[in-house]
């Protein structure tokens, strides 16, 4: 998901960008916002203000540090409510939807909700937050970027890391008979296709999938049920290839999707990308993806040649592109094991923290090898079996979503 694509170049190619995801297409551009206290960079948040917030607060509790209250109080301020999260509300005091009111999207909902789950504290917002997603599943079982829009793989695969970080059983997850995995399915390209194991961002015009490696590194992590942060799989001895075993599985969907991406980096370690009328160019942001989803997959020596290359070539986009850049290379090297703070010669960490209010230190320096973080229970973070039964997501052929949660009292 490479940073600081425009919102004109994101509709016309299809695909989400990492610091900034896909407007609907035709959306015009609002005037240039200021940027508010707590919030992470010096950039127009007007596209990206929620995304790379939820990015680098992830990115620094996952480093070990305990984020400013500042940066966490402005994420949780941006919250509609309804529970959907827009991209960015410049006046947070004026409801969201209707008639110039700020338009709540699925991907910013969906990192906001990885984000607060992970820091713990902020059940309500989660709950809230995950009710709202669970209305807007497409019968499909996937979902799009705005409410009502086709579904697509990118929207999809964040809104899984949504529901996963609550504990939630994605195969029940579902409108009539499809789950998020149908979706994903649907967009995978056989075996024996160009592009074969890849996944379609949507189909085209004519119905074909077309390989995009944006939505396939995405559709990794949609597969095996994680999030934007992920640790190592368990290591492969094989390399990784596209096999087509009849109706594919999560896990099928995931090896066959990660055979493309590590065919895509092997000659040259990265990712190429190309805006309408300009020469291609790496893709830097794509190829952090493709990173942790060769990682989380188990193909730890595929992922070490791309994290490597980005080792010695992303250190200047990340300057340029800011936070939500930043967080994604930290989270690429906890994917792989390695040292943010030692990345080719840049401290990724320190670099992240004077961009927006800073942490409390974490108690012993970060490194991609940190034992997992204290989870904080159930009662506290809103996640879990008890958060599932409280909402009472339960599809009935025919009747729809029930929302069990909207009618009962919620848990304390």
């Amino acid at each position: 998901m490479n940073v600081r694509r425009s919102a004109a170049a994101l509709a016309a190619i299809g695909v989400l960008a990492a610091a900034a995801p896909a407007t609907a297409a035709g959306a015009s551009p609002s005037p240039k916002a200021s940027v508010p206290a707590g919030l992470f960079g010096t950039a127009d948040p007007t596209y990206d203000g929620v995304w790379r917030q939820s990015l680098a607060l992830l990115a620094q509790h996952t480093l070990g540090y305990k984020p400013g209250a500042a940066a966490v109080g402005w994420l949780v301020g941006q919250q509609c409510d309804k529970g959907g999260f827009a991209a960015f509300r410049a006046d947070t005091a004026k409801p969201c939807e209707g008639k110039g009111g700020a338009q709540p999207d699925t991907n910013s909902t969906a990192a906001a909700v990885q984000a607060l789950q992970a820091l713990g504290g902020h059940g309500t917002e989660v709950r809230k937050a995950l009710v709202w997603l669970s209305t807007l599943q497409n019968k499909d079982g996937g979902w799009g970027y705005t409410p009502g829009s086709p579904s697509d793989t990118n929207s999809t695969s964040v809104v899984v890391g949504a529901f996963a970080s609550v504990g939630q059983d994605l195969g029940k997850l579902r409108l009539g008979k499809a789950t998020p995995y149908d979706l994903l399915r649907a967009r995978a390209l056989e075996c024996t296709a160009d592009g074969g194991g890849a996944l379609a961002y949507q189909p085209d015009k004519k119905g074909r999938l077309v390989a995009n490696a944006d939505a396939t590194a995405a559709g990794v992590l949609g597969a095996l049920g994680k999030g934007f942060v992920a640790r190592p799989g368990t290591a492969r001895d094989k390399a990784p290839a596209c096999t087509a075993a009849g109706k594919a599985t999560p896990v099928r969907l995931a090896d066959n999707a990660a055979a493309y991406l590590a065919d895509a980096v092997a000659r040259t370690g990265h990712l190429q990308s190309a805006l309408p009328g300009a020469k291609d160019q790496p893709d830097y942001g794509n190829t952090a993806d493709t990173v942790v989803a060769l990682a989380a997959d188990g193909w730890n020596a595929q992922a070490k040649k791309p994290y490597g290359w980005l080792e010695k070539n992303a250190a200047a986009w990340a300057r340029q592109s800011g936070p939500a850049a930043y967080a994604q290379l930290i989270l690429a090297a906890h994917a792989v094991g390695a040292d943010p703070r030692d990345f080719g010669g840049t401290d990724l960490v320190q670099a992240l923290n004077k961009l927006g209010p800073a942490p409390q230190q974490a108690a012993k320096p970060a490194t991609g090898s940190l034992e997992k973080s204290d989870k904080k229970s159930d009662k506290d973070s809103g996640s879990g079996v008890w958060w599932i039964a409280g909402i009472g997501v339960v599809v009935v052929a025919g009747l729809g979503l029930l929302l069990g949660g909207r009618r009962k009292k919620r848990q304390p």
